[in-house]
């Protein structure tokens, strides 16, 4: 039993989703759990229904919700001949769901209309493909992940049951020779209400299905070689890395990297189950190789984070920032869930750096001014550099004025302007 894991440009027009037949052919008579993302910008498209839905302009929701059904049915015509009045069937059943609750008006909070809304692309994007495989005579069996995996109502970021989801998984699935095609990203409560999962969430749901079936491996099918030792958009020069440890990818992600969400490679490390970045558009490119053996003399990675803020906090009295001043900050972080990129501490004054995000970065200043004065810089930005030498540190920060920097022997992160 393999799984695979195709993300929304893999699917984003009729050629991608062609390409993916292509590749699932070439794993004919495997055992296969395809999970699926929405088509393309789907997810942001939906985002934008449950905006205007929360913003009590129903007709307008409507309006963004039908370019959507629009779209998704007229992929199904280009695909589709003998399987297309089927497929529609279920299309419309999934736009029922959500124009039943487009008419009504929000009583409930903002995250749990989203989920609501926003869920309906992973189950559009995967009717279409399985029918289609089903067509080309790629028989599957096509699954509603909601009815499997169990989730709390922790909406946009929900916590998964595994009890609960690990036998339902395990009662429905076959490990013979069989396809199945499921979603990434969404979930569903005991009360059987639509959740997501957050940040890399179908990435995540690929990891759970692997775990739980003892998979013989997980791909993750991409738009890009495999994980480069740097944004190639940024560093045209950036190299592809071959093999990297479970640990190495979770200290990448930490830092910024656009690689592996740490959540996704937790369960495939608990089982020790390879982990295949592979190419989508030419799968004979070796693509990147993660596993629990640590890679040897890997590159320098490079991650640079823009929008940096850094909070300048002295203490009102010029007294020793002690234990209780720092435990007060780590709760408020805690309330606003909201994560440092960087903590610098002395006698009387402490220097923190996140991520501009406008509403929390205000709400965190009126709550630290309760306990130090507070100064806040914005415009910077933030550069790590794994397995870092002095050649390419000194290269990196020409022309550039460091404002902080921390250092270890893997690791250095700088802070500029």
């Amino acid at each position: 039993m393999k799984v695979f894991k195709f993300g929304g440009a893999s699917v984003n027009n009729v050629e991608k989703i062609k390409n993916l037949t292509s590749i699932v052919k070439e794993y004919d008579n495997t055992p296969l759990v395809i999970i699926i993302s929405a088509m393309g910008k789907t997810t942001n498209a939906l985002e934008k229904v449950a905006e205007a839905f929360y913003a009590n302009k129903k007709e307008e929701a409507l309006q963004l919700f039908d370019a959507v059904k629009k779209q998704h049915i007229t992929t199904a015509k280009y695909l589709l001949v003998t399987h297309f009045n089927s497929c529609l069937l279920q299309l419309t059943d999934f736009f029922t769901e959500v124009e039943w609750l487009l008419h009504d008006k929000p009583v409930r909070h903002y995250d749990y209309y989203y989920d609501q809304i926003v869920c309906s692309g992973e189950l559009m994007s995967t009717c279409i493909i399985s029918h289609y495989l089903n067509e080309i005579k790629i028989n599957n069996d096509w699954l509603d992940v909601r009815d499997f995996l169990r989730t709390d109502n922790n909406f946009r970021d929900a916590n998964i049951d595994w009890n609960e989801t690990s036998n339902k998984i395990q009662s429905r699935i076959n490990l013979s020779s069989k396809i199945y095609i499921t979603q990434g990203f969404i979930g569903a409560t005991d009360d059987n209400e639509s959740t997501t999962l957050g940040r890399e969430g179908s990435d995540y749901t690929a990891a759970i299905f692997a775990n739980i079936l003892n998979a013989e491996s997980l791909t993750i099918w991409k738009d890009v070689e495999g994980i480069m030792n740097a944004d190639p958009k940024q560093f045209p020069e950036a190299t592809l890395i071959s093999e990297l440890s479970y640990d190495e990818v979770i200290e990448m992600s930490y830092y910024g990297a656009q690689v592996i969400h740490p959540k996704t490679i937790k369960p495939l490390q608990n089982k020790g189950i390879p982990l295949h970045v592979k190419c989508f558009s030419d799968i004979f490119l070796p693509g990147t190789f993660i596993h629990k053996k640590n890679a040897k003399q890997l590159p320098y990675i490079i991650v640079i984070k823009k929008e940096q803020v850094l909070f300048h906090l002295t203490s009102h009295d010029f007294s020793f920032v002690g234990e209780q001043p720092m435990s007060r900050l780590y709760e408020l972080f805690a309330q606003l869930n909201i994560k440092p990129n960087l903590i610098q501490t002395g006698a009387i004054n402490v220097q923190i750096c996140f991520d501009d995000n406008p509403g929390k970065i205000e709400q965190l200043a009126i709550a630290a001014s309760n306990i130090f004065d507070v100064q806040i810089e914005k415009g910077l930005q933030l550069l790590t550099i794994r397995h870092y030498t002095d050649s390419i540190l000194y290269e990196l920060m020409i022309g550039k004025e460091m404002v902080l920097q921390q250092q270890t022997k893997e690791t250095v992160q700088i802070l500029f302007r």
